[in-house]
């Protein structure tokens, strides 16, 4: 397949660096991990996308995660429809946000109280300030390249953008706030031991994603995890999982449903919106209940709970609960990945494939500076294919990605490697 014609895309690139820092609102947007210009997109149906040049390709970003249904899911675009035409925000409580609340309690029972956001990163931010109330201590604890968001304490080595974009810190982040924030190797439970030997008598909380999505997907060492809810137990410090991307993706009661593990707190965002900017965290009731106006950790957001957000979030966790979902989800990214490695061997490639249920990571051995990574990126692009722009970042399957689908990317991936 010939070289995608781009000309639109570049020149709103052109007016949008006169007007926004970068010329993008996110900065892995930038593909400045894998050089060009980012793309421009307009609309975008069931596996599929379509950018302001009027070319389609299959879509496994997902907007990053949300897009479970796939795009343009015609449930979800109803409800919201619905919603819209009742008013797009009130600032005030709506019979919605107690509907979609008593349903991610029900889906999920560590969550006996939640509280709703308008992204993961207030959410994230948000469940430490309330860690940090309830137990009266300063520090917690995070892993190595793993992201939270992008509030100050959880950008020592936040890895994800941070390493996309080759930054080894933010500036901005004073050391005040640093010190307070212990950073260990993702799966080193030996290293979190000797942490919590220091300073367990300052350890506020751990935060972890269950599964390291924001690093490729890094799959938790058996014991990890159950030694990390050990490990807060004997030190009364909080167990937070950040679910932001798992919630919901990998099961429909989130990582800690498959590997049995209740978190004190669980941070929660992508599908619980339906695509809609939403965030939310949730836990046990005896420190959910330490938040204003119950108690005096404060939070607060105009638009949280707004009720577009949360009418797209209950859309689709209704479809989410039907039969045979999550199976059909896990067969096709199974099927995708098998497919996948057995092209690369053909052509005697060394690729690692990862996933847990429709969450998957991709990554080529032996390629430290990611040099093959980005001229595999472009070759998927020519050839109708969409994957983020970034080597650190996971792949999305959605219910829309049918065998035909499969099959298209499938052929794209071998002529990629042809062209390679």
């Amino acid at each position: 397949m010939s070289k995608k014609l781009l000309a639109n895309s570049k020149a709103l690139l052109q007016r949008a660096q006169a007007v926004i820092p970068g010329g993008v609102n996110s900065p892995v947007r930038a593909f400045k991990s894998v050089g060009g210009d980012p793309i421009f997109f307009k609309k975008g149906a069931g596996a599929y996308i379509c950018d302001v040049d009027d070319n389609a390709y299959i879509d496994y970003v997902a907007s990053w995660g949300p897009l479970i249904l796939g795009h343009n899911n015609p449930k979800v675009i109803a409800a919201i429809q619905d919603a819209v035409n009742e008013g797009l925000t009130f600032g005030a409580p709506t019979p919605i946000e107690v509907t979609l609340a008593e349903t991610i309690t029900k889906l999920m029972p560590s969550i006996e109280m939640v509280r709703m956001t308008s992204s993961g990163t207030e959410a994230t931010m948000s469940a430490l300030r309330l860690a940090r109330g309830y137990t009266g201590k300063s520090k917690i604890l995070k892993f190595d390249s793993c992201y939270h968001g992008h509030s100050d304490a959880l950008l020592v080595k936040a890895g994800s953008g941070l390493l996309t974009l080759g930054i080894a810190a933010c500036a901005g982040v004073t050391d005040s706030i640093a010190q307070n924030t212990l950073v260990a190797a993702y799966n080193d439970l030996s290293a979190c031991q000797q942490i919590f030997e220091q300073h367990g008598a300052d350890i506020a909380a751990i935060i972890v994603e269950p599964i390291a999505a924001n690093n490729n997907v890094i799959l938790p060492a058996p014991g990890f995890l159950q030694g990390l809810r050990d490990l807060c137990d004997h030190y009364q410090a909080v167990l937070i999982f950040d679910e932001v991307i798992t919630g919901f993706r990998v099961a429909l009661g989130g990582a800690q449903a498959l590997y049995d593990i209740p978190a004190d707190l669980t941070c929660l965002g992508k599908i619980i919106g339906g695509g809609m900017p939403v965030g939310a965290f949730g836990g046990r009731r005896e420190i959910m209940q330490q938040l204003a106006p119950l108690g005096p950790v404060y939070q607060a957001g105009t638009l949280s709970g707004n009720p577009v957000a949360m009418t797209a979030g209950f859309a689709t966790l209704q479809e989410l609960q039907k039969s045979g979902v999550y199976e059909q989800l896990q067969q096709s990214t199974a099927t995708l990945l098998t497919n996948l490695k057995d092209c690369a061997n053909n052509y005697k490639i060394d690729m690692d494939v990862r996933h847990v249920g429709s969450l998957f990571g991709i990554t080529f051995l032996d390629d430290p500076e990611q040099k093959l990574f980005k001229r595999w990126f472009h070759a998927m692009l020519d050839n109708g294919v969409y994957l983020a722009p970034s080597a650190f970042e996971a792949g999305f399957v959605s219910t829309m990605h049918d065998s035909n689908v499969l099959q298209k990317t499938t052929e794209a991936f071998d002529r990629s490697l042809a062209m390679l």
